[in-house]
């Protein structure tokens, strides 16, 4: 009896520890299967794949990590003037009645074409008020039969082939703003910003708005530049040239980290990146891209769009 007692014991014995052994065996697989699992899902969740023709139709622009110039520069607002160097403004003679108009706003005249006829209230007859400089006229102060004299200019013209804009200059950057400094004025018409120089800083600035003028005269011979509308001007104070760098809209936020969306065959990866000084168009990357580097410049956003719905779905 004791002996059968014995045989049972060391054989539930041998059973329990061949069980104990058999866990033991499978547990580190398992672990090993979710991690390696788990480490793929990751490595998938920072990538995504989009053809060539899917980038086309979402108008992605793509681009190469290279060496770029950063800019410190100072946006300014200004206005479009008339070049009053190069204006006139045509005066009557003598007092009369206007006995015909043949030229009109917005009419380009050559120097001595005729503006108008006027009868004279002196002589009754009548004389001719002609152009006195080759321009475009930007005012007209007289009707057909009204009175007119030597009091008010009955015509304003204007060489519009250059114009001046008008930049205001808050007081705390006065001192970074120098005649000569180069000027990119964007006229808000969709065309490329026209270059230009600082010619003029007032001497005198203005109590109401706190700032001073800065002009630029432009050449204006397409006519992008017309007088009393708004444009803009980026100063361009400094210059630094830096090893690689990415077009501003390249960068995301992806969980907290920054990243730009590299190209790898069809696939977008996700790269973390490192970033240093930028410009308006530019930021430098110190870490994490690099030279040569195909990126999303432009639209990047839908690529960050296609990678969460890509966590999305795995997450179903």
């Amino acid at each position: 009896m004791i002996r059968a007692l014995i045989r049972y014991l060391v054989f539930f014995l041998v059973a329990g520890a061949l069980v104990y052994a058999g866990y033991r065996m499978l547990t580190p697989a398992t672990t090993k299967t979710v991690a390696t699992e788990k480490s793929e899902k990751e490595e998938h969740s920072d990538s995504v794949a989009m053809s060539d023709a899917k980038v086309a139709a979402a108008e992605i622009e793509l681009a190469k990590a290279a060496s770029a110039v950063l800019h410190d520069s100072l946006l300014l607002n200004g206005m479009v003037q008339a070049n009053q160097e190069s204006l006139v403004q045509i005066t009557p003679r003598f007092p009369g009645v206007v006995r015909e108009v043949r030229k009109r706003i917005g009419d380009h005249v050559e120097k001595g074409d005729v503006l108008a006829i006027v009868e004279s209230n002196q002589s009754l007859t009548p004389y001719e008020l002609k152009a006195a400089l080759a321009g475009t006229i930007i005012d007209r102060q007289t009707t057909l039969g009204e009175y007119v004299s030597e009091q008010k200019p009955a015509f304003v013209i204007a060489d519009l082939s250059t114009v001046w804009v008008d930049f205001s200059v808050y007081r705390r950057d006065l001192s970074r703003v120098k005649v000569g400094d180069q000027i990119l004025i964007d006229p808000a018409d969709g065309g490329p910003k026209i270059e230009a120089k600082i010619s003029y800083v007032s001497p005198v600035g203005s109590s109401e708005t706190q700032s001073a003028l800065a002009r630029a005269v432009v050449r204006n011979a397409e006519q992008r530049l017309r007088p009393g509308l708004f444009a803009t001007g980026r100063l361009n104070l400094s210059a630094k040239k830096v090893a690689i760098a990415v077009k501003s809209s390249a960068l995301q936020t992806v969980e907290n980290r920054t990243v730009v969306f590299v190209r790898d065959g069809e696939k977008f990866e996700a790269r973390d990146v490192e970033i240093g000084e930028r410009d308006q168009d530019f930021v430098e990357v110190t870490f994490g891209v690099l030279e040569g580097d195909l990126y999303a410049a432009k639209n990047s956003f839908i690529v960050k769009a296609e990678l969460a719905k890509g966590g999305a779905e795995d997450n179903d």
